[in-house]
C-alpha cells in the first residue's frame, strides 16, 4: 500500500501553470476494470492548508461529501500522526451501497501541490458483510491543493462477486463514463466544506 506511486502517476497529468474552468483526464492502468482519473478545478479564493484539513476530517464526511452516508476513522496503531485509518460507505445513485476500510496519508508538499491521498485496506474490506453493500476491490485516490486549483483523482472497482452483471457494468463502464460529472461535484462539495470551517 503506497498512495504516492498512484499520485507519481497523477502529477504528469496536472497543469503546469494557471487553471482556468474544469478539465479531466483519464487513463488504463494495469488492466483493471476502470480507468484512473484526475479532474482539476479552478477554485479561485481555496486556502490548500484548509482544504486538506477538511479532507482529513473523516469523522465529518457526512453531509458534507455527497453521497457519503458512514465515515468514522477507526483507531489503529499502525496509523497515527498524518494518517487516519476509517470505514466509509457511500450510497451510490440507483445502484445501492458500496463500502471499505481506507487509510489516507497526508503527504505534504508535492510538486507544489499540497496533498493526501488514500489507499484501500484490503483484508479489512474483504471482511465487511456485503449484506450491507458492495465492498471496494480497489480504491486510490488524491486530492492536490494549490492557490486558484483543486485537483481530486481516483481509480476504484466493486469487488466481482458482490455485485450482479447490470451492476457490474453500471459501477465499471459507466463509472468512467460519469467520473468527470462525480469529481467535479466532488471538487465544489469538498471546496464549499473548506471555506466554511
Amino acid at each position: 500500500m503506497d498512495p504516492k506511486a498512484f499520485v507519481d502517476r497523477v502529477l504528469p497529468k496536472l497543469p503546469s501553470g494557471a487553471s482556468a474552468g474544469y478539465a479531466l483526464q483519464h487513463w488504463p492502468f494495469g488492466g483493471r476494470p476502470t480507468d484512473e482519473a484526475v479532474g482539476v478545478l479552478a477554485v479561485p479564493g481555496v486556502d490548500p492548508g484548509k482544504l486538506i484539513d477538511a479532507v482529513m476530517d473523516v469523522d465529518h464526511y457526512v453531509g458534507h461529501v455527497e453521497h457519503v452516508v458512514a465515515s468514522r476513522s477507526i483507531p489503529d496503531p499502525r496509523f497515527i500522526g498524518d494518517r487516519v485509518r476509517f470505514y466509509q460507505r457511500i450510497n451510490v445513485p440507483l445502484l445501492g451501497a458500496l463500502h471499505h476500510e481506507l487509510v489516507l496519508s497526508r503527504l505534504g508538499e508535492i510538486g507544489g501541490w499540497q496533498v493526501a491521498a488514500w489507499d484501500i485496506l484490503t483484508p479489512e474490506t474483504d471482511a465487511l458483510s456485503a449484506k450491507d453493500g458492495f465492498r471496494s476491490d480497489y480504491s486510490h485516490g488524491a486530492w492536490l491543493v494549490k492557490p486558484g486549483v483543486v485537483a481530486y483523482a481516483l481509480g476504484s472497482a466493486p469487488k466481482r462477486d458482490d455485485v450482479g452483471f447490470l451492476k457490474w457494468k453500471a459501477l465499471t463502464a459507466g463509472a468512467d463514463a460519469a467520473a468527470g460529472r462525480v469529481i467535479q461535484a466532488n471538487i465544489e462539495g469538498m471546496a464549499r466544506w473548506a471555506a466554511r470551517r
